[in-house]
Parts: C-alpha cells; structure tokens; sequence
C-alpha cells in the first residue's frame, strides 16, 4: 500500500482535537488524494467548519459535505463541538449543504469502483446509511478503514462505537473488500502531552490545530494519536500488527452499548490492530506534516 491512495475522510472533527491532528496529516501526506471530507454527528455544519479552516490553511480546495447529526436509532450521547469556538480566528468556508454527505460518497466510490478507501474517524452514522442506500457501495471500496473499537487490552466501549452502536453492527456486519479497525488497544500507546505536542505546532497547517485544542487542553493533559495512526497505516502499514478474525457490536442500551468483541479466525472478514510501533508512529506523524505536500 505504498502508492498513492485515494481517500474519503468521514469525521467528528471538533471534540477530540485528534481528528483535526488527523486531517492535518492526510492534508500533508504527498501519497493522499484526498477526494472529500463528510462531516458526522452534532452540528455537521460546524464540524464542516472547521475541516475548511485546515484545508484553507493547507491552500487546498476539498469537498467538505455535512451528514447526519444523529445517531440511527440510539439517544444522541455526542455534544455540539467546543472547537467550533476558534473558527472566528480562522478564514474557513461559511456555506456547506446540509445533509449531503452520503449522496456525495456514493458518487464519489462509483466514479471510481475499486480504488477508494474510506476513513471513518468518527461515529459510523453516515457509513451504515450509505451502505443502507446503496448495497452495491462496500464491494466498490477498495478498501474500510475504521478508527473505532476497544478489542481486549484496553476496556470498552470506544467513543465512536458507543455514539452509534447500531450503526456499527451494520457496518461491522457488512461485508467489504478490506475492513481493517484501530482501536484503544494500540491508539492509547500513541502519545504526547500538550506541551510537546504545542512545541511542534509552529508550521502553518498546526497553528489552526493548536488553537484549537485550547478547549481539549482545558480539561486533558495530552493528546492521544487515535485518528491519526488510523490514517497513518494507510500509508506506513508497518506502524501496526493486524490479525484477522470477527467482531461483533453490542447494541445493547446503557453504558456498554457499542462494546466490541474480536474473535480471532484465520481468514476472517475483519482485520484488528493487535500491535503498535508508538515512536516509529510519532516520528512518522511530524515528519510528514512538517515536510508538507
């Protein structure tokens, strides 16, 4: 997976300051076509925002499409985005069409059969239902891959699980091409706290970032690297261990809904990360976005 790849990024940018740490990366990454952004849950518009403000100041000119605000068939557990509180410092597109983004990835993966992987970063609204609207969509990807899921290290529920379980048990149960998970057991060895990850916000494309994790910062001393190494074994396979097996979502109501279990089966449908290289993935990380397109 070392050429160029043509991505769609799905994401809940705005509350956890990693995806915006995400989108910076793909933005910066010379192998990443990035063919479109979809916004997902509480105030799409807002988090599409906030998408433009890092693609304006990475001089780039990328679809960014709202989705759905909320979840499937769940109560809505996903807040308005505090982040959204630094878009007045930031030029950023003001106009966006609500609720366009699953129409926008259906066309976007016909035009091209085969070839896209979708990044989904987020609650995994948006992907149950394009895949609902359009069954022929997930043998048209090349390939899903999913920053969700906690698979026996690290306890569950994952955030982004646990905001639409049901969402995910379509997904999780959907068969497609290459269906990879990065989950809590190999993100949370993936770390900086703020000051280090500050230090290294200089360049233009993480200023944006930087102001915008004031509010992350407030009440968290550090940064995770969840979204990002998603997005970075796209390019860098070798940052992570990948074992294949079955996972299943509860969709239980209450605290556990979204817990995932991983079954691990020779040849199995979904491919989980069960192991991280943390420094190799920092050193990756900054690497590419400070050397930029």
């Amino acid at each position: 997976m070392a050429e160029e790849q043509l991505v769609l990024l799905d994401t809940d940018i705005g509350n956890d300051i990693d995806d915006a740490v995400c989108l910076a990366y793909l933005l910066a990454q010379p192998r990443c076509e990035l063919l479109g952004i979809t916004t997902v849950t509480a105030e799409p518009e807002a988090r599409a925002a906030l998408a433009s403000v890092l693609c304006r100041a990475a001089g780039r000119d990328v679809p960014i499409l709202p989705g759905a605000a909320e979840p499937l068939a769940s109560p809505p557990v996903q807040g308005p985005p505090p982040q959204a509180a630094a878009l007045a410092r930031w030029d950023h597109e003001t106009s966006f069409e609500a609720g366009a983004a699953v129409e926008f990835l259906r066309q976007t993966i016909r035009a091209r059969p085969g070839e896209v992987t979708l990044l989904a970063i987020g609650p995994l609204t948006n992907v149950a239902l394009l895949f609902a609207v359009d069954p022929q969509i997930p043998a048209l990807l090349r390939s899903l891959v999913l920053m969700g899921g906690a698979f026996g290290a690290v306890p569950g529920p994952e955030w982004n699980i646990h905001c639409d379980p049901y969402a995910a048990a379509r997904v999780y149960g959907t068969a497609v091409p290459v269906h990879r998970s990065v989950g809590l057991d190999v993100t949370t060895r993936v770390r900086l706290d703020a000051g280090a990850f500050l230090e290294r916000c200089a360049n233009p494309l993480l200023r944006p970032v930087a102001d915008m994790a004031a509010s992350w910062f407030a009440q968290r001393p550090e940064v995770t690297f969840h979204d990002p190494l998603a997005a970075a074994v796209l390019f860098a396979p070798s940052l992570c261990t990948f074992a294949p097996g079955q996972v299943t979502v509860d969709v239980d109501a209450g605290p556990a809904a979204g817990t995932t279990t991983f079954r691990p089966v020779d040849g199995g449908v979904h491919e989980v990360a069960v192991d991280v290289r943390p420094e190799e993935a920092l050193a990756h990380y900054f690497e590419i976005v400070n050397r930029g397109r």
